[in-house]
């Protein structure tokens, strides 16, 4: 090309953001040739004169790479993720009326394009809903990634999200891909998607509506082919109306909402629930199913149980750990408190400070007991204005 050599062109474009593979056509085959364009960034490169099924094989390395790498880096995000995939996987377990019903709408949306809201409280099993969602898609042999936006430092979820080039900024010592990207082809589940901080909700809002996201320090925007699922445990009109949610956001994702019942609502489902979990975490862990007494499972059934599926999992767990049913386990001292009566608040108040109790106040203790993050109790004890002794 005028004035240029194809590697320095190569050079100039990484430095601005080609986030394609390059195939280089050269003449010349020596070493320093093959090296230098590894180091400009060539994929591949092939020889004057060449054939046409030389191109068509180099154009194929490169789109087999990309797929390894994508699927290598989706196969690392999920063993990154939470345990209770592999306890529920893919499935939504029961029999209740309420679960039904969430199983026949996933079977009627789950072959649209059309982006999904998932709501309910946490623990209701949204990341579930939202696999199942992806597997019954026409995409269910594409890249499933779950983003938790809580658990994202907010000075890492664009680079997270977007990804980055070389130096776009200190510590980016190499371009990265973001998550947008990763899930090309397949679904992006936002979990937490309330959890955003203001910034990043337009950005977000942008790449919705024009599929395409422009990594942090390029100049240029990727096309990006996905499907959005998000969910949240709160109740994102009263975010809007307090300003910190914003309203073209939610108008735009909650096209299609469907909410996760509590199982407090579910309540023949918990004796099925607590025998899976049985089965399961006992083979995970190499230790025997512990037999429930007619006792602990009466328990099992009045407890309200405000950590929803993850707390029933992680009293499994423990019961499975001690080798007995935990003995203070407020259902057996008659001490789980009954919702008729009570205010959902104050049922999960008086249960979340009795197991912030019963641990020496270790909030990241409670949180995992009752299948919670360490920022919802954070949240919970700022607003009981509970202090840590």
């Amino acid at each position: 090309m005028p004035g240029k050599t194809g590697l320095e062109w190569l050079a100039e474009q990484r430095t601005v953001g080609l986030f394609a593979d390059a195939i280089l056509i050269t003449a010349y085959a020596d070493l320093e040739t093959a090296i230098q364009a590894l180091r400009a960034g060539a994929a591949d490169f092939v020889l004057k004169p060449f054939r046409s099924n030389q191109i068509i094989n180099a154009v194929a390395r490169c789109l087999e790479r990309i797929r390894l790498q994508r699927e290598n880096f989706v196969l690392q995000h999920e063993l990154r993720s939470s345990a209770d995939r592999g306890i529920l996987r893919d499935k939504l377990i029961g029999t209740s009326a309420v679960i039904q019903k969430v199983r026949e709408t996933i079977s009627r949306v789950a072959p649209l394009p059309t982006s999904v809201l998932l709501t309910g409280e946490s623990g209701t099993g949204k990341e579930v809903a939202a696999r199942s969602l992806h597997l019954l898609s026409d995409r269910a042999d594409k890249p499933f990634v779950p983003v938790n936006c809580a658990a994202i430092p907010q000075d890492m979820i664009e680079s997270e999200l977007f990804g980055h080039l070389k130096g776009a900024f200190s510590g980016a010592v190499s371009a990265r891909d973001g998550l947008f990207i990763h899930a090309h082809g397949g679904t992006l589940f936002l979990d937490e998607i309330g959890e955003l901080p203001p910034a990043m909700q337009s950005k977000l809002l942008r790449v919705i509506e024009d599929r395409r996201v422009r990594p942090v320090g390029a100049e240029r925007e990727v096309p990006v082919d996905l499907r959005f699922v998000f969910a949240t445990n709160r109740e994102l009109e009263k975010e809007v109306q307090q300003g910190r949610f914003r309203a073209d956001l939610f108008y735009r994702i909650n096209m299609l909402q469907l909410h996760l019942p509590p199982l407090r609502d579910r309540g023949e489902d918990v004796q099925e629930l607590a025998g899976l979990f049985m089965r399961t975490l006992s083979r995970q862990l190499g230790m025997p199913p512990v037999m429930l007494d007619g006792a602990a499972r009466i328990a099992l059934g009045r407890y309200p149980w405000p950590g929803n599926i993850r707390e029933l999992r992680n009293l499994i767990e423990r019961t499975l750990i001690l080798g007995r049913f935990p003995d203070d386990f407020p259902g057996l001292r008659g001490g789980a408190p009954a919702v008729l009566g009570n205010s959902l608040e104050e049922v999960e108040k008086r249960h979340i400070l009795t197991v912030l109790e019963a641990t020496g106040h270790d909030r990241a203790e409670t949180a995992r007991r009752l299948g919670v993050s360490r920022k919802t109790i954070d949240r919970k004890c700022a607003q009981w204005n509970v202090r840590d002794r």
